[in-house]
Order: structure tokens, then C-alpha cells, then sequence
């Protein structure tokens, strides 16, 4: 009974939507499809995109969207980038896929760019980020597992640490350390010997690290979480555990990394570096992609068989990967995010004095987290009403990750439309009691990575 009703509401959902037929009458047959056919693990927003431009998104309506939210920190060049659309066509033309057991022309030079970008010496390329972590699991126990012990038996090196408020992917390996119930406890037993550490608790991970542990895995910024940056305090002495106890540090750069923190990585604002790197979202500009990188140590105890991928690495996605880095050396975008970062984050303190319920602006460079003291999901209602998109991660955090060529006069209109989207919704800002309280350490996410 549940299950139908809920059903009828998206059908329902679908029929009032109408982008494309408002003016027949009928309901989009495209929204009736989804709702019948796809699997019901998004709750999509009864809307067809059909293109974009630039910082620009468009639905089947023809109505014009300041893209904010980015594909969820994907489309770092925003949509349709001349220099992208121009390797995709070129490429498509000769060879997208050609398997890994033949050498293509863009993957070793794509790793070495990496490599040069990351100061890592290896590279695995896979066809997403969740896939990266797995591998990265997979690294660690091997490189954690001595001579002397038989494959097949347990290693004693093979715990993981991981912190709290994570999220890793959806994977069986990555739901593992991830730490938010709702998306591990349905799918129980997980991977075994996975414990979780207090955020940037430097005295929680000393107590829980010993010689068991083969890897201790961290966001270098929040993402899923609420955008939190782990402290260089609890960095450094994460290095320094792993190096004592002989695992590996695994610096999960998915969302935060190639860029999106106004450095090449978010890690290299410490001194410190770690064993392991996984990226992928904005790496291939839209096109499925992830990768491992890591040090020839690590490296060294892989062996042909021992890992692999049909997918990832193929021609086409290795040469828009490549193009898309060096769009962000040739157009200087680091620094063009590290100026509409500071921008954009003046002008949201402006916001946050104006408007009570901003608890507080957190982030560096395009990966901002504007956390309220109520739920956020009317602001993101609202603001796609108005023609801004955003999203809400962990229920009281309004994510932003707009493309690294944002320019300055869209960040003021982003400003100027995010000002009327918080004043339309202060009616239920100003609620006395809204039975809720924005306490990190108990709420459920509500966007998925």
C-alpha cells in the first residue's frame, strides 16, 4: 500500500511538472518513464534538463538555471567548454574504447600529468570514485600484509580507520568506512574491520591506531558531510601514526581535489603528503572517470592480474582529462577560483549578519557550506523556483560548488539571488520551535554524492 501511494505522489509529481508540454495539457511522458522504470534511489526534482551553457543549465521549458551545484562538483568547466566539446568530438571519431590489454595514446601521458600535478608516482585509472576507494582498500591490505602470512588467511595488518561524518561511496568497500548509518547499516555485514574516528579528534585517533590498521582513510574537505577541512593538527598526526604503525594514508580528493580548493590538490596546503590520492568527479569533465594515484612504494607490490578494469582509462575520457587540465593551467583557474572564493564567501558573511539563521560559512576557494540553524531543503526548493541551483548536504548545510570559470559578475548574481531566496523563506527561518538542531554529530545526510 506504502509502495503505491508513493508512486501515485511521483506520477502526481510528474503531471504538475509538464516542462515540456504545459501548454497540451499532458504529462511529460519522459518524467512518467523514470518514475516507472528507474530504480527509486534519487529523489530527482520533477524538472528535464536538456543542455547547458558556460555556468548555465536549461530544462525542457527553455528556463535558464545559474548552475551552483556543478553535477555535485562534476562540471568544474561548467557545460559545453569549447576546448571539451572539441577533444570529445575528435576523439569519438577515432577509438572511445579499446580495452587495457593495449597501450592507448592518452593514458600514460594523463598519468604523468597526474603524477606532476599530485607529486604521486604511480596511476590507476578506474571508471569512478567509489571505485577509486575500493581499490585503495584493496592497495592497503596488500601492502600491509607481511611475507610470511599465506594468501587467503587474514593478515593482522588489516583494520581501517576512517572519520566520522564521512562519506566514501556506495560501493561495498567505501559503505564500509563510511560512517553515516543510513547508507551502510541496510547492507550489513559490510567489509569487517572498519572503526571510526572522531573528526579532527587528534586524541580518538591515537587511541584506536595500532599495528593492525593497514590504512586510515580521510576527506581532506568534508564534502558529503557538511564541508569540514580536517586541521593540519589532526593531518599531520594521522601522517605520522601511519608512517609509525607502517599503513597508509589515504587522502580521499574526490570532491575537493584537481582544483576545487583554489590548489591543485587540498592536501598541498600541508607540508605532509600522503601514500594514496583518489580523484575523480571533475576529472574527465563529465565523462566517468576516477583514478588511484599513488608512490612507487606502494606501487611496487601490484602485480599484472592482481587488479584491473574493463572501462576505465579509455581513450576518449583520458583525452578530455587531459584537456581539462590543461584548460585549468592555460585559462589560470586556480586563481580565478581563489578570487570568486573570497568573493563569494565576503559576500555570505554580508548574508550571515543580515540573516540569523546562517550559523556559519565554511569551505576554501568553490567548496562552500553554508550551514542554518533549520532544514535547508525549502531554501533549495526556493531557489530553483527562482532559477539557482544548490543542494542541501547533512539537512542543515546548503552546498555550493560552482564551475571553476564562475566569473565575478555571476558571483554577484548568485549573491543577489541567494539574498531573495533566504528573505522568501525567513518566515520558516523565524519559526519558534522548528524541533530540529543542526548537532553534526547525529543528523542524516540528505543529497547523495
Amino acid at each position: 500500500m506504502k509502495a503505491a501511494s508513493k508512486k501515485k505522489s511521483l506520477l502526481h509529481l510528474a503531471r504538475q511538472a509538464k516542462p515540456a508540454s504545459a501548454r497540451t495539457g499532458k504529462a511529460d511522458a519522459r518524467l512518467l518513464d523514470a518514475e516507472q522504470f528507474l530504480l527509486p534511489t534519487y529523489k530527482r526534482q520533477p524538472v528535464v534538463m536538456t543542455h547547458g551553457r558556460g555556468a548555465y543549465v536549461f530544462d525542457s521549458a527553455g528556463k535558464k538555471y545559474l548552475d551552483f551545484l556543478g553535477g555535485i562538483a562534476v562540471n568544474a568547466l561548467g557545460h559545453a567548454h569549447p576546448r571539451i566539446v572539441r577533444v570529445i568530438r575528435r576523439e569519438a571519431a577515432r577509438a572511445i574504447h579499446l580495452s587495457n590489454l593495449f597501450h592507448n595514446a592518452y593514458q600514460g601521458p594523463l598519468a604523468r600529468k597526474l603524477a606532476g600535478w599530485s607529486g604521486m608516482e604511480r596511476v590507476f585509472f578506474s571508471n569512478s570514485g567509489t571505485e577509486a576507494i575500493d581499490g585503495a582498500m584493496k592497495l592497503a591490505r596488500l601492502f600491509g600484509r607481511k611475507s610470511e602470512e599465506a594468501p587467503g588467511t587474514a593478515a593482522k595488518k588489516h583494520r581501517f580507520l576512517a572519520l566520522e561524518n564521512s562519506f566514501h561511496g556506495r560501493t561495498f568497500g567505501a559503505i564500509s568506512v563510511t560512517s553515516t548509518e543510513k547508507y551502510r547499516l541496510p547492507f550489513a555485514p559490510v567489509v569487517p574491520g572498519a572503526e571510526f574516528v572522531r573528526f579532527d579528534d587528534v586524541a580518538d585517533l591515537e587511541a584506536k591506531f595500532d599495528d593492525t590498521v593497514c590504512g586510515i582513510l580521510l576527506e581532506t574537505v568534508q564534502g558529503e558531510g557538511g564541508i569540514y577541512p580536517v586541521s593540519e593538527v589532526f593531518w599531520n598526526r594521522a601522517r605520522a601514526l601511519a608512517t609509525q604503525h607502517g599503513a597508509l594514508l589515504i587522502a580521499d580528493e574526490i570532491q575537493c581535489g584537481l582544483g576545487r580548493t583554489g590548489r591543485r590538490f587540498a592536501y598541498q596546503k600541508f607540508s605532509a603528503k600522503p601514500d594514496i590520492v583518489l580523484i575523480a568527479k571533475p576529472l574527465a569533465a563529465g565523462l566517468p572517470l576516477g583514478a588511484i594515484l599513488t608512490t612507487e612504494q606502494v606501487a611496487s607490490r601490484v602485480s599484472p592480474g592482481m587488479h584491473g578494469t574493463t572501462f576505465g582509462g579509455g581513450p576518449l575520457a583520458c583525452a578530455v582529462a587531459l584537456e581539462f587540465l590543461k584548460t585549468v593551467e592555460d585559462e589560470k583557474l586556480l586563481e580565478n577560483i581563489r578570487m570568486r572564493g573570497e568573493e563569494l564567501r565576503d559576500g555570505l558573511m554580508k548574508l550571515a549578519a543580515k540573516f540569523g539563521f546562517i550559523r556559519e560559512i565554511r569551505g576554501e576557494g568553490l567548496m562552500i557550506g553554508v550551514e542554518l540553524s533549520i532544514e535547508g531543503a525549502p531554501f533549495v526548493s526556493e531557489a530553483m523556483q527562482r532559477g539557482l541551483l544548490i543542494n542541501c548536504t547533512h539537512d542543515f548545510t546548503l552546498r555550493l560548488l560552482p564551475p571553476f570559470i564562475i566569473t565575478r559578475a555571476q558571483v554577484r548574481d548568485f549573491l543577489r539571488l541567494f539574498e531573495n531566496v533566504l528573505a522568501a523563506t525567513q518566515q520558516q527561518a523565524s519559526a519558534p520551535d522548528s524541533g530540529k538542531s543542526a548537532d553534526p554529530g547525529r543528523l542524516v545526510h540528505a543529497a547523495a554524492r
